[in-house]
């Protein structure tokens, strides 16, 4: 083993992690000074395109690209396989995406899990439930 496989081995530093951090700041706040640029007919012909309003496409690029990172998790903990879904349910997948990304609980949700208790109280804050629900009773026949 070489000292550069050791140093790939080792844990981000701190000064990586926040090297890292604020190259992604830097990125976002690039793509919203550029979607602020577009004038309201691209904005919204774009909006169309991706199936999700204008003032959504607004909230979903102003929260960054990783809003949606909680679903994945979730739906894991609770035995849903997420390539499946895409598979068989693309635009219920990507709504559940849109929803989880604007969602307003991602502290519950990140400390349910964090602590693998995501099963049992998702129910109380996620607006996708529902759909989780309906698929849940899908699968089951």
């Amino acid at each position: 083993m070489t000292a550069q496989d050791n140093l790939r081995d080792k844990p981000h530093s701190v000064v990586e992690r926040l090297t890292h951090t604020f190259g992604d700041w830097l990125k976002h706040r690039q793509e919203l000074n550029e979607m602020r640029q577009l004038n309201t007919s691209e904005f919204d012909r774009i909006a169309n395109d991706l199936r999700v309003s204008p003032a959504d496409l607004n909230e979903l690029v102003r929260h960054g690209p990783h809003a949606a990172d909680e679903l994945p998790k979730l739906l894991k903990a609770l035995g849903i396989d997420e390539n499946d879904l895409a598979r068989i349910e693309p635009l219920v997948l990507h709504d559940m995406e849109r929803v989880c990304a604007l969602c307003q609980h991602k502290r519950e949700c990140d400390r349910d899990l964090a602590a693998g208790t995501s099963a049992e109280h998702y129910q109380g804050y996620c607006l996708n439930a529902p759909t989780i629900k309906q698929l849940s009773r899908a699968g089951d026949k």
